[in-house]
């Protein structure tokens, strides 16, 4: 008790822990030091091999996980450090416990993302557009996957790490039996939008970048999310659509295996028109156009009622674009020429009563 109060006492437990903890300093700074120097030799080593690859993608995945082999490399020091020395073992311990699961977890989706860059970036240079969008939809939505995975797995990771939270999960899995059945119904939205965005990537019902009509809007898709799609529109809109709806329900896809479409120009003309000189008319026009691919070209009567006839005028373009621009100017046209050449041909909608009122604004006949 007396020895306790002593202030000599305190003054020697004083210096012993400014010791200690000068000592552990000095540990630690070694051992950064040391750790880099190692991180330095190692990665020097693999950029010569990398040099001597042909490959792109090595080159990306030592760029990308140059940051956190760093760190993790510094991490492996300091524990040996910690256990060289107690007092460093007291602090770093509970420390590292959180700190290996990240650096882990950033490890882990540096890897994906260098690997997803070094794959989109080869890709660039395939000549089937088709097949570029196909592999682009299947990378973007694998490596949302795999990220969402170590995301979850690395917060998982990082939360048993404390006590409290690990005694619960112990708890949890105690009554595992309806802990699932509460999480898979709560979850039930979530995990049926996941197992429909790896459905999408696997099975290809669209792409990225391909032309789709869903719910009477038609765009091009943009974005391919877990939960939702995103479509840009002609006219710059955006739409949002689940990516369920895209499984659940019907949809119409414009450039599955290529964007070579038929598309039609329809004519309501009057029924005494001349159908031969419009047909020739109108072939003569399509195939002068550039935009057109020479596969398709017909001109049909589709219908005939008193009053009017339909015409059908069928054409056919290498990609959509262009075939709405081939139907719009071939619409244009064939309107101008039958004003000019065959203006009869045009409907018009007149009521004539001889010895009727006048018109409004004319004067009465006398």
């Amino acid at each position: 008790m007396l020895n306790s109060l002593n202030p000599q006492t305190w003054d020697m437990d004083w210096d012993v822990l400014a010791y200690d903890l000068a000592l552990s300093a000095i540990i630690v700074a070694v051992s950064v030091i040391l750790s880099y120097i190692a991180y330095r030799v190692v990665f020097g080593l693999v950029n010569r091999l990398t040099q001597m690859s042909d490959n792109d993608i090595d080159d990306l995945l030592i760029n990308r996980v140059r940051s956190p082999i760093k760190w993790s490399f510094i991490a492996i020091g300091v524990t040996i450090a910690a256990q060289i020395d107690a007092t460093l073992g007291l602090v770093w311990e509970p420390l590292a416990q959180f700190l290996r699961p990240a650096l882990l977890g950033w490890i882990a989706f540096n890897v994906v993302r260098a690997f997803t860059a070094g794959l989109e970036a080869k890709m660039e240079i395939h000549d089937d557009p088709v097949a570029m969008r196909s592999r682009k939809t299947r990378i973007a939505v694998l490596s949302r996957v795999a990220t969402f995975a170590i995301i979850v797995i690395t917060i998982g990771l990082m939360l048993f790490a404390i006590p409290s939270v690990r005694s619960i999960g112990t708890t949890m899995l105690a009554s595992a039996g309806l802990a699932a059945l509460a999480i898979g119904a709560a979850a039930q939205p979530a995990l049926k939008s996941l197992i429909s965005g790896i459905q999408i990537a696997l099975t290809e019902p669209m792409r990225l970048g391909d032309l789709v009509k869903v719910d009477g809007e038609a765009g091009r898709v943009e974005q391919m999310k877990m939960s939702f799609v995103v479509l840009r529109t002609w006219d710059e809109r955006v739409v949002i659509v689940p990516t369920s709806r895209f499984l659940d329900d019907s949809f119409e896809n414009w450039s599955r295996s290529n964007e070579e479409l038929t598309g039609p120009v329809f004519l309501h003309l009057d029924p005494a028109a001349q159908v031969a000189p419009i047909r020739e008319e109108f072939e003569r026009f399509v195939k002068a156009h550039s935009l057109f691919d020479g596969r398709n070209l017909a001109m049909l009567m589709t219908e005939a009622y008193p009053e009017s006839i339909e015409l059908r005028l069928s054409m056919s373009s290498k990609t959509i674009g262009q075939l709405w621009q081939l139907r719009c100017d071939t619409r244009e046209h064939m309107l101008d020429w039958l004003r000019e050449e065959m203006p009869d041909a045009l409907i018009r909608h007149r009521l004539e009563v001889p010895g009727g009122l006048p018109k409004a604004g004319e004067a009465a006949a006398p």
